[in-house]
């Protein structure tokens, strides 16, 4: 039976878990909205205010801190040509060098050179962050991943860019010679539309938006799960993973995680310390699926620069395996942790971080935040709306604000209830919640409600929503109504989903009463294309 945690250990303070952070005063501490660890002992950290500040300190190996110097600093510098640039993702090596990006899409590289990890054409070491604009002029960069010692790039428009050390083919471009700028990575990914990138030390993993997953650079672990054929210079698609759509991708030191559209999860490499979570040490040139108590995954957290897993599901627990504070758990050991970020400030060797770290402040609350809490809300509320009997408090201008069918109802609409019949409570209620916090938490049925809502108020990103969360509450027992759903609104990224799922899950899906209650030219269509997908052959 797992014991819970007292309040006091779940509570700790964010940053604080980073030993870095004992340099900085409480006053610092309290100031920090975004921060990344990094360096070879995870003695060196950049941290982001919430006046869009950047300041950096720790050791500045290889001037890895950008001050213009390699002095090591216990103050906190500034980075004065990076203040207000909006830096939104993060990637760092071993030497280290340290590669940003901004929200406008630049990309800013500093620190060690030695292998044009910066991109800037040269070997020499750059000691301030220097922008690098070498074929990603008119770009918006929205990605960054670094390897040991070489660097990648995804752009808005699905294209991957690298440059670095090229030893194993890990830059992608067909040969073994350093790559000393940005160079777009083609070959089979040329007109391909990327949607996830990853380093390991020396390999590189992309995830396509059909699902498919491609590898190249170093293999001597099977870290690109391609099988034993040895180093891949160009991109290599993962054929074992023929049938399944992955969305997210981590790398380790030398090991590969993936998470698919069910929330399930892959790994392969290398596995000396346990860290593809299959019960062995035994590497694997290919996936393997990966359970995690047998729930749905919802987030993975690798980083190149340690052998460290993580995992969080949809019921919010976290999961770590791999090697962990000199130990090696061979299986997902529950934690106490509410997010992955923890596993690495505790338990990985070094502890970095394995992506930019927001920090929410607990001080004064964003106006996300406090219009959160005014939902619903009899003290503060203009309207009240009556759904099956019950009452939703809400506020005129903000749902005119930010709803197009509501700007106009309420246009000149004194009433102080408004009845409605045509949606069930639990799906209007969560209608309006969406429209004070963007959100939603519906289980897969009443998700359906919603998305025909969404679709008779024409509110395209909620659609989206819908169909995202029918999509992770699929189960055998629901996967035939879902289909059916989808079908009746012609939502067909969410049909081919469903239809998908149960294929994958014939079995126990033929055998549930939904099936068993199909409507008959449903039931016709659903055999036709499962016949021609080969559902039915021994």
């Amino acid at each position: 039976m797992v014991q819970h945690a007292p309040l006091q250990m779940l509570k700790m303070l964010d940053v604080g878990k980073w030993p870095v952070f004992a340099l900085c005063s409480l006053e610092e501490l309290r100031s920090i909205r975004h921060a990344c660890v990094y360096g070879s002992a995870g003695n060196e950290v950049l941290y982001i205010t919430k006046n869009d500040e950047v300041f950096v300190l720790g050791t500045n190996s290889s001037g890895c801190l950008g001050t213009g110097d390699i002095q090591n600093t216990i103050e906190p510098k500034r980075l004065d040509n990076l203040c207000g640039k909006r830096i939104s993702q993060i990637g760092f090596g071993s030497g280290p060098h340290v590669v940003v990006i901004t929200a406008d899409g630049e990309v800013y590289s500093w620190g060690h050179n030695a292998y044009s990890q910066l991109g800037n054409g040269t070997t020499s070491p750059v000691l301030t962050p220097c922008q690098v604009s070498t074929n990603l002029v008119n770009k918006k960069v929205t990605a960054v991943a670094c390897g040991s010692h070489h660097s990648m790039v995804l752009t808005s428009d699905g294209e991957v860019y690298a440059w670095g050390y090229n030893n194993s083919g890990q830059v992608g471009s067909g040969s073994t010679a350093n790559q000393p700028t940005p160079r777009r990575v083609t070959s089979c990914l040329q007109s391909k539309v990327v949607v996830d990138i990853a380093c390991g030390q020396m390999s590189s993993m992309a995830a396509v938006d059909t699902g498919e997953v491609y590898g190249w650079g170093y293999n001597g672990n099977g870290q690109l799960g391609v099988g034993s054929g040895g180093n891949q210079p160009t991109p290599c698609r993962l054929a074992a993973l023929q049938g399944i759509h992955v969305q997210k991708i981590a790398c380790g030191f030398a090991h590969t995680l993936v998470l698919t559209d069910e929330g399930g999860l892959y790994a392969w490499g290398a596995n000396s310390y346990g860290q593809l979570g299959t019960g062995n040490k035994s590497n694997q040139s290919y996936p393997v699926s990966v359970s995690v108590n047998k729930e749905r995954v919802i987030e993975i957290a690798a980083c190149h620069a340690t052998h460290t897993s993580a995992a969080k599901t949809q019921s919010g627990q976290v999961y770590m395996w791999g090697q962990c504070r000199g130990q090696s758990l061979i299986v997902p050991h529950l934690t106490y942790f509410t997010c992955t970020d923890d596993v690495f400030a505790c338990f990985a060797t070094p502890a970095v971080m394995w992506r930019l770290l927001s920090v929410e402040p607990d001080d004064h609350p964003s106006i996300a935040q406090s219009l959160k809490k005014e939902f619903d809300n009899p003290e503060t509320a203009d309207l009240i709306f009556l759904v099956d009997q019950k009452f939703i408090y809400v506020h005129k201008v903000l749902l005119r604000i930010r709803c197009e069918h509501f700007r106009s109802m309420l246009l000149n609409n004194d009433e102080e209830i408004i009845e409605m019949n045509q949606f069930t409570y639990p799906v209007y209620r969560a209608f309006l919640e969406y429209l004070y916090t963007d959100s939603i938490n519906l289980s897969p049925e009443d998700a359906i409600g919603l998305l025909d809502l969404a679709i008779f108020y024409r509110e395209n990103r909620l659609k989206k929503l819908c169909q995202q969360a029918i999509k992770q509450g699929i189960c055998e027992n629901n996967a035939i109504t879902l289909l059916s759903a989808a079908v009746k609104y012609e939502a067909q990224d969410l049909e081919e989903f469903c239809f998908r799922f149960c294929i994958n899950h014939l079995t126990m899906v033929t055998q549930t009463q939904a099936f068993a209650d199909m409507d008959s030219e449903l039931l016709k269509n659903f055999i036709s294309k499962a016949s021609k997908v080969g559902a039915f052959k021994n």
